[in-house]
């Protein structure tokens, strides 16, 4: 069956191109997204009428811009953050195009710092906070290493890949496992205490792009490399359980979403087709060939899934 096109549900103007977009995905600053073009980061708040009946479309608020200096790559969350409470505590951070990483605090009214991470010598393609307390940050690089940084920026750990790395994820729930994928098609787990490797999956496959650990089932890992998406149950064997063919032109991004281990989302190239789908069955609720680039990310509490274009941040809400 052919898929359908689907508009986007939701969407946004920003200033400029948006090469990445980030939902955060802590509860307590659900309705926060940021997102980063050429030489900025900025942050919003999104409040979607699945959320508040009263509404009868998004209500965006921009709070924010914080100025980068470089492109950015990634984005990731602190669960540091909280707008709920005052002082509000707004907390994330980036990988620039010039190999470094930035974590900016910021209490939306006056105070805005800045840490700037050195010690990658190429390409940083992810980076995320350790999801419980935030008091870690793992970045992985086109310079084949893993590196886990302490809060204050100090370099705490550095894990040598057999290739690029191209994702970095924390255990949902252990925040002393580490899963970090390369571009040669392996995906590895870490003790984060001992900087061992406790297991690893193959896809068999080359050039691995993106892969993610399901926040709802962390038996279950997802990835795309080439034109396909592969699945793994990781307590059953090292070899995907599922490919499929998505993207004839290859694909670029997988993510989970964040509310059910059912959907999925991938983008491809060229014109970084973006599709959901569901495990239940092979229909693809989501297929939009529209011309869209930035990142793929998924809100905390909604089967609403973003993407970056050029100056606008599309968003599609997906069925159950």
């Amino acid at each position: 069956m052919a898929d359908q096109e689907v508009n986007s549900t939701y969407s946004f103007e920003c200033q400029g191109y948006v090469h990445v977009v980030e939902f955060s995905p802590f509860e307590q600053s659900s309705q926060l997204v940021a997102y980063g073009g050429n030489n900025r980061v900025s942050v919003a708040k999104c409040v979607f009428p699945e959320e508040d009946k009263e509404l009868v479309d998004l209500e965006y608020e921009h709070l924010r811009d914080f100025h980068h200096g470089t492109r950015v790559d990634a984005i990731a969350w602190s669960p540091q953050t909280n707008i709920n409470t005052l002082p509000r505590v707004v907390r994330f951070s980036t990988a620039g195009s010039d190999r470094k990483i930035r974590i900016f605090s910021s209490d939306l009214k006056e105070k805005d710092s800045v840490q700037v991470l050195e010690g990658h010598t190429d390409y940083v393609n992810d980076v995320v906070f350790e999801p419980t307390v935030g008091e870690q940050v793992a970045s992985v690089s086109d310079d084949h290493t893993c590196r886990v940084w302490d809060g204050d920026g100090t370099q705490k750990a550095v894990l040598p890949l057999r290739g690029p790395g191209v994702s970095v994820r924390w255990h949902p729930e252990d925040p002393g496992k580490l899963m970090v994928a390369e571009k040669t098609g392996i995906i590895r787990f870490y003790d984060i205490i001992t900087c061992q490797p406790i297991m690893s999956l193959d896809c068999g496959h080359a050039p691995l792009t993106a892969a993610d650990w399901c926040r709802t089932d962390p038996l279950t890992v997802g990835a795309v490399a080439g034109c396909d998406w592969f699945m793994w149950d990781v307590t059953r064997s090292s070899r995907p359980e599922d490919r499929r063919q998505v993207h004839p032109e290859g694909a670029k991004n997988f993510s989970w979403c964040r509310v059910s281990e059912k959907l999925f989302a991938t983008c491809g190239r060229p014109g970084n087709q973006v599709k959901v789908f569901h495990k239940g069955h092979h229909q693809t609720p989501v297929s939009s060939s529209m011309a869209v680039q930035g990142g793929l990310s998924w809100h905390a509490r909604l089967p609403v899934c973003a993407v970056g274009g050029d100056r606008v941040v599309h968003m599609w809400l997906a069925e159950l």
